[in-house]
């Protein structure tokens, strides 16, 4: 017995221990795996259902000939077609608070979201922005759900170990691992001028959109968006939001917000490089220099004047228009930025209110009817909220086509367009329209602006 006693002792020393696993803290201990973080991290990223419905018009050989093409109008009417999108969305909150991107649900008509436990609930889109690819959910009859917790995204680092958790190709949910690749890439995977992203090298494919990016605590630091790619699938460039911005829209949407509101800078700029440091009597290259600011703008306000080079926002820098909107948009409606300014030699911060664009003067939107040449063209007068809605010039004035309506498109107008003049009468007002169109005679003869570029329409009636 005394000898079976030893050898069950023997036995039991060479038995390894059991360890409890962590998540790796450093490099000797990546081997361990992700297996608790993602256990904890993954039930709170869920997949997304979409439909959307889109009308489409049958297309005809005249298609692509403005002439021809109208008169087949009336031959083929609109067809109703449904579009199944896929991706991915991550829980924010215990009663059902989802964020993913707007290319997934912003259009829907009909959301199913599933759990990794296989729940299903209906969902509805409470917010959502286009320019920002983000959209929050609410999940229908949710409670007790497990959700993320957002970092500050302005705290991550370059060579940090990330996790991508989503649904890629719908094959299920999938994570995949990486370090953060760069901070800061601005417009690289839209072209859009509020694209700022966190790029990563952990595999990104279609179904990963609206998906976690997450830190090795298991926080949420970015919203998987897009990738760079020549082939449709991951080349180990990948770009998620922040999640700062995140935190934003979420709490604009729990604030009842209908639309995303973002602050109006009312200004352009252009990076500073060695050429424009130069020139400016700069040291080195760094910054946004303002090129053009709107009279209404609270940079104008606060001191600010076309030259000045702007270098940053409360503590985080700013080289281009892009980080400005970024950090704008983050800072929050109705907060005080401290914006640092050079100017020749002399450094200042000043405190600039972070605001709406005004829709001062009134736009007056006006609809032409019947009795009109052009009925169902809409026009409004030009102020700082149409110009950021329509994508104007800072420096624009006057009147504009919001709506050219079926007979206006048809005869090429769009919108955006600037009324110069009508058969060479000066429109001034929204009210000149109506009168100008009514019975404008045998010929009518358009000047426009679009794009900045002058245009000149002439019409036979």
């Amino acid at each position: 017995m005394i000898r079976a006693a030893l050898i069950a002792l023997i036995v039991i020393a060479a038995a390894p221990l059991q360890a409890e696993t962590k998540v790796p803290s450093s490099q000797a201990e990546i081997s361990l795996g992700f297996a608790p973080l993602v256990k904890d991290a993954a039930p709170a990223v869920v997949n997304i259902y979409a439909k959307i419905i889109t009308q489409e018009r049958q297309r005809t050989p005249f298609s692509n000939d403005p002439f021809f093409d109208q008169f087949f109008q009336g031959l083929h009417k609109p067809q109703l077609r449904v579009q199944n999108s896929l991706g991915s969305g991550v829980i924010l909150s215990a009663d059902g608070i989802v964020v993913s991107n707007y290319h997934v649900v912003g259009m829907a008509t009909d959301i199913r979201v599933v759990t990794t436990d296989r729940r299903e609930y209906n969902a509805q889109v409470v917010l959502a922005d286009q320019a920002s690819d983000l959209a929050i959910l609410q999940l229908e009859e949710a409670v007790d759900l497990p959700y993320l917790d957002l970092r500050n995204s302005d705290q991550v680092e370059v060579g940090e170990l990330a996790l991508a958790i989503g649904n890629p190709f719908g094959v299920g949910q999938t994570v995949s691992s990486g370090i953060i690749s760069g901070l800061a890439r601005t417009g690289t995977a839209t072209g859009e001028g509020f694209g700022y992203y966190l790029q990563t090298d952990a595999a990104i494919n279609p179904g990963n959109s609206g998906g976690a990016l997450i830190d090795v605590n298991g926080d949420l630091i970015g919203i998987n968006t897009r990738i760079l790619s020549r082939s449709g699938g991951s080349n180990g460039i990948g770009f998620a939001i922040p999640a700062n911005l995140v935190r934003e829209f979420m709490h604009q949407a729990q604030g009842g917000a209908e639309e995303f509101q973002r602050p109006w800078a009312g200004m352009s700029g252009q990076p500073v490089d060695a050429d424009l440091a130069a020139s400016l009597g700069m040291e080195r290259p760094e910054g946004m220099v303002i090129s053009d600011l709107h009279p209404a703008s609270s940079f104008v306000a606060a001191g600010f004047k076309v030259g000045d080079v702007i270098t940053s926002v409360g503590d985080e820098i700013v080289n281009s228009p892009s980080e400005m909107a970024f950090r704008m948009s983050i800072a929050g409606m109705g907060s005080k930025a401290q914006v640092s300014r050079v100017r020749g030699t002399e450094v200042e911060v000043l405190e600039v209110m972070m605001m709406m664009a005004p829709n001062t003067p009134p736009a007056q939107p006006m609809q032409l009817n019947k009795t009109s040449v052009l009925p169902g063209l809409t026009v409004a007068r030009i102020n700082p909220l149409v110009i950021i809605r329509l994508g104007l010039p800072l420096n624009a004035e006057g009147v504009v086509i919001t709506d050219p309506g079926q007979y206006g498109a048809r005869a090429g107008l769009r919108p955006g367009d600037v009324l110069q003049t009508i058969n060479g009468n000066v429109v001034v007002e929204t009210s000149d329209v109506p009168d100008l169109l009514t019975d404008p005679g045998r010929r009518l003869n358009l000047d426009l602006l679009r794009g900045g570029q002058k245009l000149n329409l002439r019409f036979r009636l």
